[in-house]
């Protein structure tokens, strides 16, 4: 068999993902290829048909995540809470579904820093759904606390409503042990300090990767922070996709190389 793989969003043209693609295919021993699809906001309707009838898995980004949560037959615990979706296979005739952006982000901390979050404070700047999909790895992995800073307070108190630990940003426990920055490069305001309980001790995640080294993640790094773009969660949700369509052993740290 070869596999018909793809990304689809918008925009999609700069994906590294069929690079990670190609990648687990060779470590998984398997043949195929992987196309970018440009799929935006108005294309729900497009991603239900080309998901089923042109590719026999398909990882998705942003803004399709919740049009995959509506479109799939079968969930999974985490994209059902999350109502999100970050990959999509057709098994048997029916369109699955499952986010690995949370375990992915979790796992990635942990490849590249040594950082086991079990029992950290951590501050998630940002509430979309970026934000809420790492917060749920987060949980699950048992963090002592999230505080999440953001201008949407509906979306804040919703997170909060969800979860326990987490919290809007007036209880932040301090020190920060995890700071991670979700929010769009382009709607940022420049920052002059790092926030109160964030120092060297502070792991600094900015998910973005272009630039790759933003002026919060330099800030961060000026005053000490070990820091990381967003390459190393896309790497590591991207072996947990691989793994659950093949069942094959994918090393992320090897597909992090692909794409540095």
């Amino acid at each position: 068999m070869k596999w018909r793989l793809g990304v689809a969003g918008s925009p999609i043209e700069h994906s590294l993902t069929p690079q990670l693609h190609d990648a687990g295919l060779a470590m998984a021993g398997l043949e195929g290829s992987s196309l970018r699809v440009e799929l935006g906001a108005k294309d729900k309707a497009k991603l239900n048909k080309v998901a089923r009838k042109e590719f026999d898995a398909l990882s998705i980004t942003m803004p399709l995540k919740g049009f995959g949560f509506e479109i799939c037959d079968d969930l999974d615990e985490v994209a059902s809470r999350t109502q999100s979706v970050n990959s999509l296979l057709v098994r048997d005739g029916k369109l699955l579904g499952t986010s690995t952006d949370g375990e992915g982000f979790v796992n990635s901390v942990r490849g590249q820093f040594d950082l086991n979050v079990e029992g950290t404070h951590v501050v998630v700047l940002g509430a979309g759904g970026a934000a809420s999909a790492i917060i749920d790895g987060l949980i699950r992995a048992g963090v002592a606390s999230v505080a999440v800073h953001a201008r949407n307070e509906a979306k804040v108190e919703a997170l909060v409503a969800r979860y326990d630990h987490v919290y809007d940003f007036s209880l932040t426990y301090r020190p920060v042990d995890l700071i991670v920055n979700t929010t769009p490069v382009e709607g940022r305001t420049d920052e002059v300090a790092v926030m109160q309980g964030v120092g060297a001790h502070t792991v600094a995640v900015d998910i973005t990767y272009e630039p790759r080294l933003s002026p919060w993640r330099a800030l961060h790094e000026r005053s000490g922070c070990p820091s990381a773009n967003g390459l190393g969660m896309l790497a590591y949700q991207a072996a947990l996709q691989m793994q659950w369509w093949w069942d094959a052993p994918i090393d992320a740290a090897q597909l992090l190389k692909a794409i540095s």
